[in-house]
């Protein structure tokens, strides 16, 4: 996709949230059944079903997918959809990319072995790997703008409200 695509795309969308601001208001969902014997949850991406698992570090035996991973890989493919967008529309030319996402774990704090340890990553880091002729002022832009509009990286940096709730269905009474 070019740039003048991108924006003949994306310009009637921008103009309706202009107009109608509750428009641009969207719920993402995602939903997970638990493992009957196993001690997994199976969550359907839309293009697969994924069976994730507890991770090595805390019992698991590799075979299943591990959340934590999959936290990783949504920030690494956002950030990497984002970061092409941007540089689509600011006419940057990448060639070709990587994305490396990578996050630091205490697993004392997950298995209750030190109520002190942190549970969740204690840090994040994202790394891109361009092939590109741009310039030096041109890849600042590009990463922070990429940092401005990719939805987990702020998600994640932000912090948002965090809610649970339980409800018991039929067959448990």
């Amino acid at each position: 996709m070019d740039a003048e695509t991108l924006r003949a795309t994306q310009e009637p969308l921008k103009a309706r949230y202009r107009e109608e601001p509750g428009a641009a208001l969207v719920t993402l969902r995602a939903d997970g059944v638990l493992g009957e014997e196993a001690l997994s949850c199976s969550v359907d991406t839309g293009r697969a079903l994924v069976e994730a698992g507890l991770h090595p570090a805390s019992g698991g035996d590799g075979s299943l997918a591990c959340s934590g991973d999959m936290l990783l890989q949504a920030l690494a493919a956002c950030a990497g959809v984002t970061l092409r967008a941007v540089a689509t529309a600011l006419g940057v030319t990448v060639s070709a990319g990587r994305v490396h996402a990578e996050g630091d774990l205490d697993f004392r704090g997950t298995l209750g072995v030190d109520k002190a340890a942190p549970v969740g990553f204690t840090a994040i880091r994202l790394n891109f790997e361009l092939d590109t002729d741009a310039e030096a002022d041109e890849l600042e832009t590009l990463l922070r703008l990429t940092e401005r509009y990719c939805v987990v990286y702020q998600t994640l940096a932000g912090s948002p409200a965090v809610s649970t709730s339980l409800e018991l269905t039929g067959r448990s009474r």
